[in-house]
């Protein structure tokens, strides 16, 4: 499992938050919001603290009211990280269940799913535990774009097999996944000519800043929206 950030600020986990619906999709419960007719859909791929983060729901409501049709899926089948400090909490055997290669099986039946409904483009988008399934996802053209948002146990050979635009939003203060390592991955990224990619990192701000900032905390407000604002505006360039 990765560093004591990946579990820091849990969120109060809300199943009724957002203006959209749960349904089952390729077989997982998935919180979907949008035009559901829509072509365009994006996969939005939690942290550890799963699907029914609101912070996470509030996002995919606002990419849903660009247009999109926005799947967020339970990937950890009901059993998300809610008390990282029980000590009855098995961090070890919790992170073999649910590890990122299982994720990345189920994301390629929730992207099936999306397309037997008719969508033509899909983006996926991943924070922390997403972001390595998202990359994953990125080493395929099952995906027109992807965006990592201060993602986890990313490695360079992710990098290196990356095929698709690519968007990632690092923070300053992060353990898990350094500034450094980041623009390094930036470096590899930008010699790849056939397609897009970005690296940008937030000043000031740690691991999971964009999904687990309190609502309260209006620099952090802010600074989770700047990076909203680009996810979307990567997959509104991209998805199409």
């Amino acid at each position: 499992m990765s560093s004591s950030q990946c579990f820091e600020n849990p969120p109060s986990l809300s199943p009724t938050s957002g203006a959209g619906n749960v349904q089952d999709l390729g077989g997982l419960q998935t919180y979907l919001a949008g035009p559901p007719h829509s072509k365009l859909a994006i996969l939005l791929i939690s942290d550890v603290f799963g699907y029914e983060a609101p912070n996470l729901r509030k996002l995919a409501d606002k990419v849903a009211a660009a247009g999109f049709f926005v799947a967020v899926p339970d990937f950890f089948f009901g059993d998300p990280i809610i008390r990282f400090d029980d000590p009855q909490f098995d961090r070890e055997s919790w992170g073999k269940a649910h590890n990122t290669d299982k994720g990345y099986e189920d994301a390629k039946a929730i992207i099936a799913a999306l397309k037997s409904k008719g969508a033509s483009a899909i983006g996926a988008a991943g924070f922390c535990w997403g972001g390595k399934v998202a990359v994953k996802l990125a080493s395929s053209t099952d995906i027109k774009a992807a965006v990592l948002l201060h993602p986890s146990r990313v490695t360079e050979d992710d990098i290196n097999d990356v095929k698709v635009p690519i968007a990632i939003l690092g923070a300053e203060k992060d353990h898990v996944s350094p500034p450094e390592q980041m623009k390094q991955f930036g470096e590899k990224l930008s010699v790849k000519s056939e397609f897009d990619s970005l690296v940008k990192i937030f000043p000031g701000v740690a691991h999971g800043w964009t999904v687990r900032y309190k609502v309260e905390d209006e620099l952090a407000v802010r600074s989770a929206e700047e990076a909203h604002l680009d996810m979307l505006n990567w997959l509104t360039k991209c998805v199409k």
